[in-house]
């Protein structure tokens, strides 16, 4: 048989290879930064885009899709092209993927930080970013699929399975979750409301997890660990069990996010079922890494990147055992808005993604620049300085986790709660929060660490060049099985039937979940007194999702005694009908928000506002001091906004659109006359009127600045159902 030469594209490999380790820098050091503003709330004080609502979403979008998805596609790139015994289908393509995601990545770092965001997790970026990721995924894909067409080699090796399932299941995710309505160029409005974008959000926000940080890293251990072990994968049957089940199970169980919450019980359950059969084929694809590894241990002691490998596997192992547990209701009683969530998340993305990615790092430079690593013993202090790095991050955050839960839900024998102060919590944990920065710092120098060695490694070595390879000319076939074939191996060398099959597993979860959510309107029962925003609460509902405000606060308050007696009565499914997005939050940095309107005076939101350790001692909250500029509040798209949210159901009229900005002075006039009956704030008020007035500068009132908007929808909060008890909770 005539042997083809060809030249592998070791290039493309470079390039995604590059950029993961500079975004890996970067990304990781956005998160040094967001560590230190729990010790130093102030530490940005008056800068906006350093505040830290708006550096965590550019942190977990850097580690994500920066670090993580140029390590994956460097993985895929290098790997696909060897197992099908072909270059990639077309340079013009790979490069256009490779330079479209990094243009992708830089407007994420320069729009989240001005505040241009969804809220939603993990996809917070505004719409048309989210149609540049579409399109260039369907580039990636379509030279993926062309890669496959041409291959040399006939049966599709597990991995490659990995990534198909990838591509065609974060296509669906994204798209389906994107949909919105635009009102601007960088502002839209969610398509879903309320418990239906919550439902619709977590179903991608954990999926997106499991097909963009699990899948394609699980295609990335088939070929990389038996490749650096010199070991075949330990089992072909379990490969085959450990794909399928994974792909078609994972994608029901998004709704634990949403335990106890305003979600439907049938979907909360269906998400804890599914949720617990994870176990098996998640543990089932780890125990295949680690077995391969049979007969190699001694290679293991010595080899940096099987160490990097093993305890990547044993995080893979360790996340995806924690994460169904915590579905269970009774610990996600306990564990859900408290640092043990964060804990968890840390484990699965410093171990499985960070040690896998170094790994492989480690293993592909020395190969493509034909040398050897520039120094075996820094590779070996990395690995453990990266190790306790992660000891050091994650144990405090478990601890931190059990003393919110505990202390949230004590009571004294009178009834009342223990801690009623949400700050003595806060308080308790702070020594936890410096112990993650320090765990944090260390794993940063290991990461700095790779990278002197690499860029050492890169100089001994020889440029980085095409390879050339050659194999046979894969001969047709007939579609048929063959006598004595199994379905499998059939299945195995058809591509399209494969990913038919994919996509097929992947859409049955999704749409039993998603689509009586949706269409079945009684699942979402109504409260007649719940009414549409003012056009000036609808602001400042903008600039709370603006300022990042739902990464510390709730709006849930579940149904414990623990929860009403702290912020009043739990949260009904039809106060969010409204809703675009819905803002329920994951995490309590900060208390509930649910109730909050009318428990406290627009001068206590003022002053806290301005300064949250003067009304509340020991507060790690930011000031947000450019919300009270000497600049108008921009309301030039309030009507625009109103228009596509009638469009989106909500019923407004055409005289409420048409008298929005009347409204807006009515509204905020009230709210300016408030603030009036404090006399600190006369006198400031006055002499900053005087100041701007020096400096020949208009003054601008108060209740045309941006402070008085958020002012209106914060006092708006949990006021449309009648509440018996509306105390300050502390």
């Amino acid at each position: 048989m005539e042997m083809q030469q060809f030249y592998y594209d070791n290039k493309i490999v470079k390039k995604f290879l590059y950029a993961t380790i500079v975004f890996g820098v970067v990304g990781m050091l956005v998160g040094l930064l967001i560590a230190s503003l729990y010790l130093f709330p102030n530490l940005t004080d008056g800068v906006s885009w350093l505040s830290y609502g708006r550096l965590r979403p550019l942190h977990t979008n850097a580690v994500i899709f920066a670090f993580v998805g140029n390590a994956m596609f460097a993985g895929i790139y290098y790997s696909m092209q060897r197992l099908l015994k072909a270059r990639m289908f077309s340079n013009v393509l790979s490069n256009i993927h490779f330079w479209g995601w990094q243009l992708i990545i830089v407007a994420a770092a320069i729009s989240l930080p001005l505040g241009y965001t969804s809220s939603k997790e993990y996809a917070e970026l505004e719409w048309p970013i989210d149609i540049a990721i579409a399109l260039i995924w369907v580039v990636f894909g379509i030279n993926m699929i062309g890669t496959i067409i041409k291959r040399r080699e006939r049966h599709m090796y597990v991995a490659i399975w990995f990534y198909l399932a990838t591509f065609i299941t974060v296509a669906i995710l994204h798209i389906f979750n994107s949909i919105a309505i635009p009102v601007s160029g960088m502002k839209s409005y969610s398509a879903y409301a309320g418990v239906q974008d919550a439902l619709v959000q977590w179903w991608y926000g954990h999926n997106a997890v499991a097909f963009f940080l699990t899948t394609p890293f699980l295609g990335l251990m088939y070929y990389f660990v038996p490749k650096a072990a010199n070991r075949p994968v330990y089992s072909y049957k379990l490969s085959i069990i450990h794909f399928w089940s994974l792909i078609f199970i994972y994608i029901w169980a998004g709704p634990h996010h949403l335990l106890y919450s305003a979600l439907p019980d049938w979907a909360q359950n269906l998400g804890v079922v599914f949720s617990i059969m994870l176990i098996a084929p998640s543990w089932g694809g780890m125990i295949n890494g680690l077995l391969t590894l049979r007969g190699a241990w001694d290679k293991v002691r010595t080899s940096p990147v099987l160490k990097f490998f093993v305890v990547a596997i044993t995080g893979y192992g360790m996340a995806t055992f924690e994460g169904p547990m915590l579905s269970l209701k009774n610990v996600n009683a306990i564990a859900h808005f408290t640092d043990w969530i964060v804990a968890h998340v840390h484990v699965g993305a410093l171990a499985w993604n960070g040690f896998l990615t170094f790994g492989m790092i480690y293993w592909l430079i020395p190969r493509m620049t034909k040398t050897t690593l520039y120094s075996v013993k820094l590779a070996n202090f990395h690995f453990w300085i990266g190790t306790l790095g992660i000891i050091m991050y994650s144990l405090p955050m478990y601890v931190a986790g059990f003393t919110q839960a505990s202390m949230w839900k004590e009571f004294n024998p009178d009834g009342t709660l223990k801690y009623g102060n949400f700050l003595e919590t806060v308080k308790q944990i702070m020594p936890m929060y410096w112990m993650r920065a320090i765990g944090g710092t260390l794993f940063v120098i290991g990461l700095l660490v790779l990278v002197y060695n690499i860029i050492m490694t890169v100089r001994q070595g020889q440029k980085i060049e095409d390879e050339l390879a050659e194999a046979p000319e894969l001969q047709k076939i007939s579609s048929k099985r063959l006598k004595g074939e199994k379905f499998h191996p059939w299945l195995e060398r058809k591509p399209i039937q494969l990913a038919i099959l994919a996509t097929i597993a992947v859409l049955i979860g999704g749409i039993i979940q998603i689509v009586p959510t949706i269409m079945v309107k009684s699942n979402i029962p109504t409260i007649s007194t719940v009414k549409p925003y003012t056009p000036l609460e609808l602001e400042g509902r903008d600039l709370y999702i603006r300022e990042g405000c739902v990464g510390c606060h709730s709006q849930m308050i579940r149904p414990f005694r623990s929860e009403v007696e702290r912020y009043g009565e739990y949260s009904k499914s039809g106060e969010y009908v409204y809703d675009h997005p819905f803002l329920w939050g994951s995490k309590r940095t900060g208390p509930d928000l649910m109730r909050v309107g009318g428990k406290y005076s627009d001068n206590w939101h003022f002053n806290h506002l301005w300064d949250p350790q003067s009304t509340s001692e020991g507060s790690i909250m930011p000031a947000y001091k450019w919300l009270f500029d000497n600049k108008k509040m921009d309301y030039s798209y309030t009507k625009k906004k109103m228009e596509v949210m009638e469009q989106l159901g909500v019923p407004y009229t055409t005289e409420d659109i048409a008298n929005a900005q009347s409204s807006i002075n009515e509204q905020a006039a009230k709210i300016e006359k408030s603030l009036h009956a404090d006399p600190d704030f006369v006198k400031s008020y006055e002499e900053s009127r005087k100041a701007a007035q020096a400096r020949g500068e208009e003054f601008v009132p108060m209740k045309d600045r941006e402070i008085i908007a958020l002012i209106a929808y914060l006092q708006r909060l949990g006021t449309d159902i009648k509440i018996k008890d509306n105390k300050p909770s502390k």
